[in-house]
């Protein structure tokens, strides 16, 4: 497997071309309020990619509902995110960035459904939508 090439860009340009919400979370490690993004509720097949890069993340056959509030996901596309530990809150958590732009995306549980048994939890501000067109 290939490694994916990097995309760096200053703050100030991150900045002119994210929303704010999408800057805090990409690039602050924040997170949206829970049960807040529509994608919680999308059910067509497609892919969801990264809002900042367009890198695909998660085919939309990976979805499930985690009841959790945010777009869940047991398996992501190889290679496509990177992981590192998160001690923020007290608790060892692994976080996952973009491969590409390296914007934190969420965090990855061992809750999930088979056949992984894993959850990527995701804030849905950060991932955009794109249908499958041979299902228009």
């Amino acid at each position: 497997m290939e490694r994916i090439a990097r995309m760096d860009k200053t703050h100030a340009e991150w900045k002119k071309q994210l929303t704010a919400e999408q800057y805090i979370v990409l690039r602050e490690e924040g997170t949206e309020r829970a049960f807040t993004s529509p994608l919680n509720h999308e059910a067509r097949a497609g892919l969801f990619v990264c809002v900042a890069c367009g890198l695909p993340l998660f085919p939309s056959k990976y979805k499930f509902d985690s009841g959790t509030g945010w777009p869940s996901f047991y398996d992501v596309l190889p290679g496509s995110v990177e992981t590192k530990t998160d001690w923020g809150l007290g608790t060892l958590r692994t976080e996952y960035h973009c491969a590409r732009c390296g914007g934190h995306h969420g965090h990855v549980f061992n809750d999930g459904p088979r056949p992984t048994g894993l959850r990527y939890c995701n804030n849905g501000v950060v991932l955009r939508f794109v249908p499958d067109k041979s299902n228009s």
